[in-house]
């Protein structure tokens, strides 16, 4: 069950907490290791193909896992919390963001990008609540502003994305009787994918997109950093004072894009 107080301390935040990190090696999952294990919980990170680094690697244990698939995932979820002893809390960071247009989208580049973003939040979901039914936890999405939005060159991402937000919404009303919470972030983070978008652009444009976060973002002007402004928020999420939470989509995003209802 969920702890019914905080520590005093900071870095005790999530003293006690087991929790499971999918997409872990790279990126927002990479920093949501880093923040859990500095606030005091124990972490079992998922990877695919991807290692982490050794520093990252010595901080929590690893499980490889290919979340596109039920039996790996539930094999990893075994085994991740053989190595807790229980679980409390999954973030779900695995996912790709690929560039395509809604007029050139294939079938192979819609069917790669609902795999890895959809298709791995619904596995791993049902893995993580499979373990969290009887005694409650909290499970946090990777989300998008484009789901919102919509992305013109990236239509398959901006659908993938809604489908998780829907996801969150339904996940959280079936399973908030059984005292488990899921919400989802949208982020705008300067990550692996962000760098993908500005090799696809090139040079100039991405220039261009740069100046214009500089124009249109209230906050700082730019991509933020995941460990330092994201970092805080996964924390709090995955700690109790989220206890009452749930079906949430959070925008941590400089402003970029205000929800609302």
């Amino acid at each position: 069950m969920l702890d019914e107080g905080l520590p005093a301390s900071p870095d005790g935040l999530l003293a006690g907490r087991r929790i499971i990190v999918s997409g872990a090696a790279t990126g927002i999952g990479a920093a949501a290791v880093a923040c859990f294990t500095e606030a005091g919980a124990q972490v079992v990170g998922l990877f695919h193909h991807t290692r982490p680094s050794d520093e990252l690697e010595r901080s929590c244990a690893w499980v490889q896992c290919d979340a596109r698939d039920r039996g790996s995932v539930e094999d990893a979820f075994d085994a991740a919390v053989q190595i807790l002893g229980g679980l409390d809390v999954l973030l779900h960071a695995a996912g790709v963001w690929r560039p395509s247009t809604p007029e050139t989208l294939t079938e192979d580049e819609l069917t790669l990008v609902l795999d890895a973003n959809l298709r791995t939040t619904v596995l791993t979901n049902q893995a993580a609540f499979a373990r969290m039914r009887d005694g409650g936890g909290q499970i946090v999405n990777l989300g998008s502003g484009e789901a919102i939005r919509g992305n013109p060159m990236a239509p398959h991402y901006a659908a993938a994305k809604a489908g998780v937000q829907a996801w969150t919404r339904s996940a959280a009303t079936a399973w908030g009787p059984h005292g488990v919470t899921v919400n989802a972030l949208a982020p705008a983070m300067a990550t692996p994918g962000a760098e993908r978008l500005w090799e696809h652009l090139g040079p100039d444009a991405a220039t261009a997109f740069r100046d214009r976060l500089r124009q249109t973002m209230p906050l700082r002007g730019e991509l933020g950093d995941p460990r330092a402004d994201l970092g805080p928020v996964m924390v709090f999420l995955a700690g109790s004072g989220a206890r009452f939470m749930t079906g949430q989509l959070l925008a941590v995003n400089g402003g970029l894009q205000m929800l609302g209802a």
